[in-house]
C-alpha cells in the first residue's frame, strides 16, 4: 500500500513540476516576442536649467546662463532626462509577460554613457503598448569634452529642439517573473534609434 501512495505522490509532484516548467517556458517565449522601441526623451535639464523650453543656446536667460557657468566652473554639469521606451507584447501572444527587473546600459553616439537598473514590475499584456520611463543622470563634464555651448546644444539635439539628431542605444537585460522564481533573459536586447534634431 505504501508503494502505491509513494507512486501517486511522485506522479502528482512530477505533474506539478512539468506544469510549472511549461509556465516558465511560456513566460520566456512571451518575453522573446515583446518588441521594444525608443519613444522620446523628456524632462531634459542641464545643471537644473530646463532646456525643453529653449530653442537655441542664445535663448538662455541671464540667470540660467549664470547657473550653467557656475556648474562648468565647479567641473560638474549634471544632465538629467527621462528616456521613454515602449514595450509591446503582440496581440496574438496569449501570455502576459511580467518584467520584474531591467538592467540597462545607455550609449550616446555609440559611447557608453551610463548604466542602471529598473526594479519596478511592468506587466506587458498582449496588444497593449506599455511606456517604460528610464530616468537618467550623467555628468556632461565627464562624458562630453566640448564647451558649455556644445553641451547645451547636445541637450537641445536630444530633445528635438535643434542641432543634429543623436544616435541613442539601450542594451537591456530583462528579468521576468515565472512560477519557478525570477529568471534573467538569456540574451541582451538592443533598443536603438535616432532622437532629436
Amino acid at each position: 500500500m505504501n508503494w502505491y501512495v509513494r507512486m501517486a505522490g511522485m506522479t502528482i509532484l512530477l505533474t506539478a513540476l512539468t506544469m510549472t516548467a511549461c509556465a516558465t517556458v511560456r513566460q520566456v517565449v512571451a518575453l522573446s516576442q515583446v518588441k521594444f522601441r525608443l519613444d522620446r526623451i523628456a524632462a531634459m535639464q542641464v545643471a537644473g536649467v530646463d532646456v525643453t523650453r529653449i530653442r537655441r543656446y542664445e535663448d538662455i536667460g541671464v540667470l540660467d546662463a549664470a547657473r550653467l557657468a557656475a556648474a562648468v566652473a565647479s567641473q560638474r554639469v549634471p544632465l538629467t532626462f527621462t528616456v521613454n521606451m515602449v514595450a509591446e507584447n503582440p496581440p496574438g501572444n496569449s501570455v502576459t509577460a511580467r518584467l520584474i527587473g531591467l538592467d540597462w546600459k545607455l550609449f550616446l553616439q555609440d559611447q557608453e554613457a551610463l548604466s542602471g537598473a529598473l526594479t519596478d514590475e511592468i506587466v506587458l499584456e498582449p496588444g497593449k503598448p506599455q511606456t517604460i520611463p528610464v530616468s537618467v543622470t550623467l555628468d556632461l563634464i565627464q562624458f562630453y569634452k566640448g564647451g558649455l555651448k556644445d553641451m547645451v546644444n547636445l541637450a537641445l539635439s536630444l530633445t528635438g529642439q535643434g542641432g543634429t539628431p543623436q544616435h541613442i542605444r539601450f542594451q537591456a537585460t530583462p528579468t521576468i517573473h515565472t512560477p519557478l522564481g525570477p529568471i534573467r533573459y538569456p540574451r541582451l536586447i538592443n533598443i536603438t534609434g535616432m532622437v532629436g534634431g
